[in-house]
């Protein structure tokens, strides 16, 4: 047995030896590639940070490192817009809207893949459909919508609108069609109902795909900035993209400085939640690519 395991390893060693020597320029190509790619992705953000303390007079210059260090530009962008008033409404918006679409996204897509109801295949292609309609085609007819229901400038009016993500189901309906159908079939003989299957089985096997969405549904719902403008006349109901085109708007085109520094606050909130579950959202990536 000892001889057999030896042989196997000594054969893949070799196989992964002639691999790499087939390929030198190739895996060469692929970390240029990557390094490429990573560049593309940092520089922006690299750039963001220097300029939001960099004098304004002095941005674009285009210098790796700032001569002169101003980080009174962060004051100054606070100072500019009720920012704490933007944050709270951003933050009120995106959890409160993540959250009821993550449900509405799990009980739906739990519905398509088990359960059994008339004309279910139709109605999912209907379904997959409406991920093909613009999301611009639609804002007349739910503007006109909320402002019959007296919700122009509330939370409702805000959230409410987005709940349905269509492109959230698909991948978790996608996700729970590959898992054993022996676990539900074996918890529907212990006397276990949908909701307690869905919430002690699937769900638990299912986690790196939810976080995924979820992760997916928070920045989505975070860098909105279409909807709110829509949606909102007053300063007060603002979140923080359209805040940002308020200060950009007092600021004008002379002090940059402080627009890079309002769009620090923008962008680091989910940069933040991707450095703590990039695990989770990488897991989740890779098992929907391996799965289809």
């Amino acid at each position: 047995m000892s001889a057999v395991v030896g042989s196997r390893r000594e054969t893949s060693n070799n196989t992964t030896s002639r691999g790499t020597r087939r390929n030198p320029l190739g895996r060469g190509g692929l970390y240029v590639l990557l390094v490429v790619v990573g560049l593309v992705a940092v520089i922006p953000i690299y750039w963001l940070l220097s300029a939001s303390v960099t004098p304004s007079g002095e941005i674009f210059q285009f210098q790796w490192f700032p001569l002169h260090w101003v980080w009174d530009n962060y004051p100054a962008a606070w100072a500019s817009a009720p920012f704490g008033r933007f944050y709270v409404n951003s933050i009120v918006v995106t959890l409160a809207g993540a959250l009821i679409q993550i449900c509405v996204a799990v009980l739906s897509s739990y519905a398509f893949a088990y359960l059994r109801f008339p004309a279910k295949n139709l109605v999912f292609l209907i379904f997959l459909g409406a991920m093909m309609v613009p999301g611009a085609v639609v804002l007349l007819p739910n503007y006109l919508t909320i402002a019959n229901l007296g919700w122009v400038n509330t939370y409702a009016g805000l959230v409410i609108p987005g709940v349905g993500s269509v492109f959230a189901m698909f991948l978790l309906r996608q996700h729970m069609m590959t898992l054993p159908g022996e676990v539900s079939e074996a918890a529907k003989v212990d006397g276990a109902g949908h909701l307690r299957i869905l919430w002690s089985i699937i769900l638990p096997m299912s986690r790196p795909m939810v976080v995924t969405v979820v992760v997916i549904a928070l920045v989505e719902k975070w860098n909105d900035f279409i909807w709110p403008l829509v949606a909102t006349s007053t300063d007060s109901m603002r979140t923080l993209p359209v805040g940002l085109l308020m200060l950009k708007n007092v600021e004008g085109f002379t002090n940059w400085g402080a627009v890079m520094a309002a769009t620090v606050f923008v962008v680091l909130p989910p940069l933040v939640v991707f450095f703590f579950a990039q695990r989770q959202i990488i897991a989740g990536l890779t098992q929907g690519a391996t799965k289809g």
